[in-house]
């Protein structure tokens, strides 16, 4: 049995017009960090049967000069809580290590390599990175450059960390697989392609799937 999140129902609705419910559940987190980790948490609290893995689908941003592109198909094989910290002008520092807290949470998991093999097989590109989760958007070129730089990471979100802290706590794994909806650039919605990116990413969903509930 495998769980396929998202944030909001766009991000998820083509998913479920494509996949069989056998095997396979459903769910909308809602957006942010928080109400992604308070869903989960309450959706693997409640499972009668033990979850294979959560796959979070969705879109995300791509930092500048970090690799992918508009449209383009990511995988995760690391996210960081990007904004955990201390802001200060053009940049984020961290806390002492007395109030350290998990920030970090690599991914590199039985689903994550199923999911890269099946891909690979059926002739699908994708770009595997570090992913950011970031508790507000970046609306500058400026930020976003500091938050690629800082975690040589190739995208942001804003429930990926969160997911994946949770999934560490119940011991399942976690695949997060994005498209790529817009540049992390100074801020211009004109450019956005949301709607082409949440198919991209729920088409991919959609392929891979069937083949991981299996495994």
């Amino acid at each position: 049995m495998l769980l396929l999140v998202a944030a909001t129902e766009p991000e998820i609705a083509r998913a479920r017009s494509l996949l069989d419910s056998g095997g396979i559940d459903f769910l909308v987190t809602g957006i942010g960090p928080v109400e992604a980790a308070l869903s989960l948490t309450r959706a693997l609290a409640q499972m009668t049967v033990p979850y294979r893995g959560v796959v979070n689908v969705g879109v995300g941003g791509a930092f500048a000069g970090s690799g992918p592109g508009l449209l383009d198909l990511c995988l995760a094989r690391r996210e960081v809580l990007g904004d955990l910290g201390i802001c200060l002008d053009g940049r984020i520092d961290d806390f002492s290590p007395s109030l350290a807290v998990p920030r970090s949470f690599p991914l590199e998991n039985r689903l994550l390599a199923d999911a890269e093999a099946v891909l690979a097989g059926a002739g699908v590109p994708f770009r595997t990175g570090t992913f950011v989760t970031v508790g507000c958007v970046s609306g500058t070129r400026l930020r976003g450059d500091m938050l690629r730089d800082r975690h040589q990471a190739i995208c942001e979100n804003m429930e990926g960390a969160a997911l994946a802290r949770v999934c560490q706590a119940f011991g399942v794994d976690f695949l997060e697989i994005r498209a790529i909806s817009n540049l992390v650039e100074d801020r211009d919605p004109a450019a956005w392609r949301l709607r082409e990116a949440a198919e991209a990413a729920c088409r991919a969903a959609a392929g891979l799937l069937p083949a991981l509930r299996g495994n």
